[in-house]
């Protein structure tokens, strides 16, 4: 994978980027602020805003003095507003570049961000496909979609432009797959992943989870952004859960059993109450809440460490092994102290 620079991160290293997106106002620059600094705090690596006027650029540089994470740009149509926002120290550029007129404003645009180092990510959407590729392909196919973002790709290319991110999102998440799938079999640049339009949190989540979990167990991808209708912060939050469902999340991951008629324990709250606290806890470890003492050890050995609950107790285990008993009042606690101490 061609690797391409984005403020102090590195696409195609290997990692996995998570970003999101402001959904304030862009003349309303202290509540962006506001926001950009939650998004950050949540774990949001890149933090995207939408520039729909020139005057909005501005907003371009009061982001980068507040946050340390790398702004991105989203541009449609007006090539003057990109090269704005380069002035502005933007670190990256969401733009179509056929969308923007004649040549010579792509090439002003390219030369703009060659000049500083900008990446530019074409961001081709099954909703906007070009008239000439759907009465080409009669809908927008995989195939459409790959030939979209790979023609703004030589337009850049035109201009001796190569820092190039693309996404092919889609509504569809069958249709979305199959697109990256094929693009990636087509191109190396890096990709971004997502469900467009995925909906609402529960709906968004269950989607981008598909889509986005599909391709990263399929090794493709560089960044990925969950889109739901809700908080960002909750969209970085889902993007740091599929991570770790596929083997690739920073911090803490919690299995849980579904509970049965066995369970003597408020195991559903508990649970709860520990997925909360390990959205702190930035170790690579695996935490079990087990509802069952008798086999709740033995059923999540692989976990670093863990909690099975009894009637009115509770057992610590570490990798299967029972450490101590205590009262159901303190299992939240004792397992606090037991990850303290990996």
């Amino acid at each position: 994978m061609k690797k391409v620079k984005v403020g102090n991160i590195t696409l195609g290293d290997g990692n996995i980027y998570v970003q999101s997106m402001l959904n304030v106002p862009a003349d309303d620059i202290e509540n962006s602020i506001k926001q950009a600094a939650e998004l950050e705090k949540a774990g949001c690596e890149i933090i995207r805003a939408a520039v729909p006027k020139i005057e909005n650029a501005k907003l371009i540089a009061a982001l980068k003095n507040a946050v340390s994470a790398p702004i991105v740009a989203d541009i449609h149509f007006d090539y003057k507003i990109a090269l704005a926002c380069v002035d502005a120290g933007v670190d990256k550029i969401r733009i179509n570049p056929g969308n923007i007129g004649s040549l010579d404003r792509v090439k002003a645009v390219a030369d703009a961000c060659r000049a500083k180092n900008i990446p530019i990510r074409i961001g081709v959407n099954s909703g906007s496909l070009e008239k000439g590729l759907l009465e080409k392909y009669g809908s927008p196919t995989p195939e459409a979609l790959v030939e979209s973002a790979l023609n703004h790709a030589k337009l850049l290319n035109k201009f001796d432009f190569d820092d190039i991110v693309i996404s092919i999102k889609s509504s569809d998440v069958r249709l979305m797959i199959s697109a990256y799938r094929l693009l990636a079999e087509k191109t190396d640049y890096p990709l971004h992943l997502g469900v467009t339009e995925a909906g609402t949190e529960r709906m968004g989540l269950i989607k981008s989870a598909v889509g986005i979990g599909s391709l990263l167990c399929d090794g493709i991808g560089a960044t990925i952004r969950v889109s739901l209708t809700a908080d960002p912060v909750k969209e970085v939050y889902a993007a740091k859960d599929i991570l770790k469902a596929c083997g690739m999340g920073k911090g803490a991951e919690i299995v849980s059993c579904p509970t049965c008629g066995r369970t003597k324990i408020d195991l559903i709250s508990l649970a709860n109450r520990v997925e909360e606290m390990l959205k702190t806890v930035d170790k690579p470890i695996k935490v079990a809440v087990m509802g069952c003492a008798v086999n709740g050890p033995g059923e999540a050995r692989e976990a670093d460490v863990g909690i099975a609950g009894g009637n009115g107790e509770g057992l610590i285990f570490r990798k299967g092994e029972v450490v101590r008993k205590v009262s159901e009042d303190r299992l939240l606690e004792e397992l606090k102290k037991e990850i303290d101490k990996l």
